[in-house]
């Protein structure tokens, strides 16, 4: 690769991380507060407002799946991102609205407009490292980090301005980030004008565009209706997992043998990922709640005493993984060059022992709490151990479909990935309802019980996760013999060939 060209590559993947950031400051800023702002503002009891938003943020994922679709075969992974980020900001602007009654509206408008922009950066950040295998795990670790680093500016921010300015000026706050990556995306969308989908270099599809945007429409309507009725919620979940099943039925049936092997590579993947998620989904719904209820948030630093908002302890996941992301890319790159990286499903079984211990950690801290409430550093250590995990089973949750899935298949694919994560975290939100208070009791010692012994069980549960990904450690690694060798091929045409 050339000096030009290594160049041109970087400032692709700088635009990139710089626009998912952005995205990433709005959603996350937005699910500091959302469920706090069901319970404490409008009133929600803890299984309403976990399940509703476990039903948005199902949906969230779930429209992925289309979205990679359109980026990949309708409009261009370019246009369909930028097209989802215009849609997001609206929503964020309406949740900033002081207008109870637009909640479910402006959900909706969120959960469409960021299931129309996933899936593209991340397949584009393929195309960019495309016939590059070595370089793949490293450059998703660090496109995973623009995640955590506009997670970690959002979630630090709005808790405090809900608390101190108003619940409505925090997701104003987010709507802002919005338009500023969208800003920024404009500006250095040159440096994309190689990196592509097919339509992407076609002249622009009016008719098109505009029939993405009245399904849009549509779609935002049927979700608003989804969101206000809980059983039709739960039945959508299962008719998304049902047509999950026939996505990857059909595709293993229309495929061809080396293709097959990727493809089953990807599910048992993807399993293991979607029980990831279901601890994922406990950040904004038990922990946040178990926060408020159960966390002696009052802190005393070198003489300063600050009061952490309950939002806020979210921040320490993308704090962590903020500090551990590069590591774990340099420590990728390092193997790759010695004795061989470790196998991605050995990754994830690793990920999962310690997303257990970090669960145990949490339900371990209500044996030394004081009156119901028990120390910060519990939440920080618990985290960091979540944080860690997450790298290992989430943030290489992308680069396994980079890996085992050709381009001709990779939109469509993290879409379907996306789906799958989408049907788990509405399963968390069941989940987080094993500790939901009832009749709002506000006593701390009432309610530590509760949120220690679902914090054992998910642990248990990890453990059982971690077993299963040692089980099928063989099986992975015969599958990636043969897969990998047909399904990255390099010099795609419209890509920038990654090369040393």
């Amino acid at each position: 690769m050339t000096q030009k060209q290594s160049a041109s590559r970087t400032a692709g993947f700088v635009t990139l991380f710089l626009i998912e950031m952005w995205e990433r400051f709005g959603y996350y800023g937005m699910t500091a507060v959302v469920v706090l702002f069901m319970v404490q503002h409008l009133h929600y009891s803890d299984d309403r407002a976990n399940l509703t938003f476990g039903a948005f943020s199902a949906m969230a994922y779930a429209v992925p799946a289309i979205g990679g679709w359109i980026g990949d075969r309708v409009l261009g992974s370019r246009r369909t991102a930028l097209l989802g980020a215009i849609i997001l900001a609206m929503g964020y602007a309406m949740l900033a609205l002081p207008y109870p009654g637009l909640l479910f509206v402006a959900l909706s408008v969120v959960a469409v407009g960021g299931g129309i922009f996933k899936a593209n950066p991340a397949n584009l950040i393929s195309k960019l490292y495309e016939g590059e295998t070595a370089k793949i795990d490293s450059a998703f670790t660090l496109y995973y980090m623009a995640v955590n680093t506009g997670a970690t500016i959002s979630q630090i921010a709005t808790p405090l301005i809900a608390v101190w300015v108003g619940w409505h000026v925090a997701f104003a706050v987010c709507a802002t980030g919005l338009v500023i990556g969208i800003l920024n995306y404009l500006l250095m969308r040159r440096h994309l004008a190689n990196v592509g989908s097919e339509p992407d270099f076609a002249p622009f599809p009016a008719k098109k565009m505009l029939a993405v945007v009245l399904g849009a429409a549509i779609g935002i309507g049927l979700v608003a209706v989804i969101l206000q009725n809980l059983a039709l919620a739960e039945a959508v979940v299962w008719l998304a997992f049902i047509t999950l099943v026939v996505i990857f039925a059909a595709l293993i049936w229309k495929s061809n043998a080396q293709e097959r092997k990727g493809l089953w590579a990807v599910i048992i993947l993807t399993v293991e990922t979607m029980l990831f998620f279901i601890f994922y989904q406990q950040m904004s719904t038990s922990l946040t709640l178990f926060a408020l209820r159960n966390v002696d948030l009052h802190l005393h630093v070198l003489g300063i005493h600050y009061t952490v908002p309950a939002g806020q302890v979210q921040a320490l996941d993308p704090i962590w993984i903020f500090v551990l992301s590069p590591v774990l890319a340099w420590l990728y790159n390092r193997l790759s060059r010695g004795r061989g990286d470790l196998h991605i499903a050995t990754k994830f079984a690793i990920g999962f022992v310690v997303l257990s211990v970090g669960f145990f950690v949490y339900g371990l801290s209500s044996m030394f709490a004081v009156q119901g409430k028990v120390a910060f550093g519990w939440m920080i250590g618990g985290f960091g151990l979540q944080a860690l995990g997450e790298l290992l089973i989430s943030g290489l949750g992308l680069a396994m479909v980079s890996r085992y899935v050709g381009p001709r298949l990779r939109g469509f694919i993290m879409g379907a990935w996306f789906l799958a994560t989408g049907i788990s975290q509405y399963l968390g939100g069941f989940v987080a309802n094993y500790a939901a208070v009832p009749n709002q009791t506000t006593d701390p010692v009432q309610t530590l019980p509760l949120y220690s012994h679902l914090f054992y069980g998910l642990g248990i549960v990890a453990i059982i996760g971690a077993l299963a990904a040692v089980a099928i450690v063989p099986l992975m690694k015969r599958l990636s013999a043969t897969a990998q060798d047909v399904v990255i091929p390099a010099g795609i045409p419209g890509t920038i060939r990654a090369e040393e």
